[in-house]
Parts: C-alpha cells; structure tokens; sequence
C-alpha cells in the first residue's frame, strides 16, 4: 500500500508541474539566500572577531591608576575635628603605572597550562618626528616574538621582518597609516620625544597593517629595553602583560581570576571591544531574522500550494476513500507531496547558495589603506547547510500537515452527492 500511495503522490505532483516547480522554486530561493546571507555575515564576522583578536590581547593585565581627592596633606597636620580644610583644584600624586614584581607574575603565568604566550608591555605616549611633521601616538616596547605569538603581529607585516629588531639597534616598526603620514618607509629615520622631553632616534625596519585604524595611524613597536632607556626606566619596569589563553572563549572568567591573583585590573578581549561586539551580535539577530523570514515565506506558499491541490482533487479523494484507502493513507499521500517539494527545493537551494557565495567570494575587495583584505569575507560551514537542509525540509513538513489532516477528513459520501 505504502508504494501505490508514493505512485499517487508522484503522479499529483507531475500532473501540474508548473505548480509544482513554483513551490519547489519558492523554498530554492529561501534557502539560497539563507546561505548566501549566512555565509557573507558569519564570514563578515569571523573577518571582525579575527582582527579585534590580532590587534589585542585575550587577556590585558595592567595597573589601573586611580586618583583619591578625598584626603589631603593638611588633614594630617591639623586637628580635622577643630578645623575645616579646603583645598581647591587638587593635584593628582605622581604615580607611576608600572606592574610591581612584573618577572615573578610573568613567569607564574608561563607555568598556567590554560595559557600559550605571555609579553611584557611598556607603552608610552610619543610625538614621532620626521622634518618638519610632528605626530602624536604610542609607542610600545615588547619582546617582539612574544608579542608576535600573542597578536599574530608576524602575518601583518606590509614590508619588512619582525625579526629585524632583533638584529637591527634602535629599529622600530611602524603602523602603516603612520608611515603614510610620515612620508617615511623602511630604512629612514625617525625621532621619538616623550612627554618629559626625552627623545631618541630609531630607523624603520618594517612597517604592519592590523586592518583597525586606530593602530596603524598612531602604534609603532620597539624592543623593550629601548622603551625603557628612552623613559630612564630600569629593566624590570612594564605597565602591561598581554596573554594569549588556548581558548579565548574562557577570556572573561580568567580575567577575573587574575585580577583577584595578582591585585591588578585585567581585562579580556570582549570588553576591551564591547562595542564592536554589540554591532556583531545585532548582526547575528538580523541575519537569523531575516533568513527566517524567507524560509517561513516559503513554508506559506507550499501551504497555499497544497491547500489549492486539496480543494482541486476532492472527487479523487473521494473516489480513492471509496476504494478503501484511508485517512492515514490521503494524509500520507499529501504529505508526501508536500515533504518532496522541500527535499529537492532544499538541495537546489543549497546550491544555488553555494553557487552564490562562491560568486561574493571571489569578487576582489577594493583597495584602500585601512583593511588588509583582498576578497569578501565568506565562509563555507557544512553546519549552515545542514541547517538550511533541515529547516527547509521541516518548514515544508509543517506546511503540508494542515492540509493533509484534512484531505484525511473529507467524507467521501458528502462530496460524492455534490
């Protein structure tokens, strides 16, 4: 019985194929743009998440400075329950930001089985001087291969080697946007003045490219020793450690866990870039929103579909009832027509989303100064097409089930009188 209910399905469905074909074509597109949609934001995010975790640390230890203006030095010369002391326009104490005993937590951290790298920091402000151009930025001092196994700095590089610090005295690597704005490259000189009027002369070996603008317009990297000359510092002196964790997801959790450890601030990527993090979840609600939207369109046009079909065969599901099929056997033959359209509209759809995708990846991303990106990010996850197959296959399911529950209750004896 189970065959002559599939030849009788297949026969409904090749009996109008234009109607069938316009279902079929309706959950093709849902799914094909679900992919294409999927792919490109995902693709879009993953591009975003990599760069913001590149540019910064899993996990940044450093000392938080925090001025109190509630005491004052006249409170402890005079009788405070005798006296009132006013004090106008305070002066913030000289507080160095350095992390105290800054070898002992770096190799306490190197011992952590959670963590894969671990670099000193020593960041300053400076004015890079080139002629005539004075540019205010940062300067960071690292051990260049930590900081590179910690940021990926090694694969960023536009011209030259990170390993040239390491052989080269006084280089520096600069952000490509400051180089541009310099008018320098890779084998000029450059001066750097602190705030305190110290300065030194360092040459470019190598110029980076992180893809975020407020990096590449404004941070170089030297060797630390040289930042801490620079700034008549002694060699233990760091204000921050940057730490790569094996799995970046647990950042949160272990930032807190070393603040409470060592007694210092420390935060972890996604704070540091909460706001970017914002814009990728709305992205991530919108795509689900809107790919949703296209396969439950799609659902309602099979609805419609199958529910025209019920109404144009009743004589046949009477004369099949009169023939001794049963309710179960017309559901069955129904919803079989209905499940078919989402099986084959959902592989059509996935390729054509594929075909789509593949289209959006290969077109060349236009150039410009600010991102290092040749081709539009889209990524290719098996997980979307099983998705898109299931939710495709499912939603045709549902909407076949109305209407074959109630061809499955039509009586045969009521439409046969007329």
């Amino acid at each position: 019985m189970l065959s002559v209910n599939f030849e009788i399905a297949k026969t409904h469905l090749l009996a109008k194929p234009k109607q069938t074909l316009i279902a079929m074509l309706g959950v093709t597109f849902g799914i094909g743009m679900y992919i294409l949609m999927i792919s490109f934001m995902q693709g879009f995010n993953e591009f975003l998440q990599d760069t913001l975790l590149s540019s910064t640390p899993d996990v940044r230890l450093y000392n938080d400075i925090k001025t109190d203006f509630t005491h004052s030095i006249l409170d402890e010369i005079s009788d405070t329950s005798k006296v009132l002391n006013v004090v106008h326009h305070p002066k913030p104490k000289d507080i160095t930001p350095n992390i105290k005993s800054s070898a002992l937590i770096i190799g306490d951290l190197k011992k952590d089985d959670r963590v894969i790298a671990v670099s000193p920091i020593l960041s300053t402000q400076v004015f890079y001087v080139s002629g005539p151009v004075q540019i205010n930025g940062t300067l960071s001092g690292v051990n260049i291969l930590e900081e590179s196994q910690l940021t990926g700095l090694n694969s960023k590089m536009k011209t030259g080697k990170i390993e040239n610090l390491l052989t080269i005295d006084n280089g520096i690597l600069m952000g490509h946007g400051l180089a541009n704005k310099l008018n320098v490259r890779v084998g000029d000189i450059v001066t750097l003045a602190t705030p305190t009027g110290n300065s030194m002369r360092f040459r470019i070996v190598g110029t980076f490219q992180f893809g975020v603008g407020s990096l590449d317009n404004i941070k170089c990297y030297v060797n630390l020793s040289k930042v801490q000359q620079l700034l008549g510092k002694d060699n233990q002196y760091v204000t921050d450690i940057g730490i790569k964790l094996k799995d970046y997801d647990l950042a949160t959790d272990i930032s807190k866990e070393f603040a409470g450890r060592y007694g210092y601030k420390a935060d972890d990527w996604k704070t540091t870039n909460a706001s970017a993090m914002v814009s990728i979840l709305i992205r991530n609600v919108m795509t689900f929103v809107v790919s949703f939207t296209l396969l439950v369109v799609a659902g309602f046009g099979i609805y419609n579909i199958m529910s025209m079909t019920i109404q144009n065969k009743l004589k046949d599901i009477a004369i099949l009832k009169a023939q001794g099929f049963s309710s179960s056997d017309v559901r069955q033959i129904f919803l079989t027509q209905s499940v078919t359209i989402g099986v084959f509209g959902a592989l059509t759809g996935l390729l054509l989303g594929f075909i789509m995708s593949s289209g959006v990846y290969n077109l060349p991303f236009p150039k410009n100064d600010f991102i290092s990106i040749t081709h539009f990010p889209v990524v290719f996850h098996t997980k979307h097409y099983l998705f898109g197959m299931g939710f495709g296959v499912i939603t045709t399911f549902i909407a076949g089930l109305m209407p074959s529950i109630k061809a499955g209750k039509i009586d045969p004896v009521a439409i046969l009188r007329g």
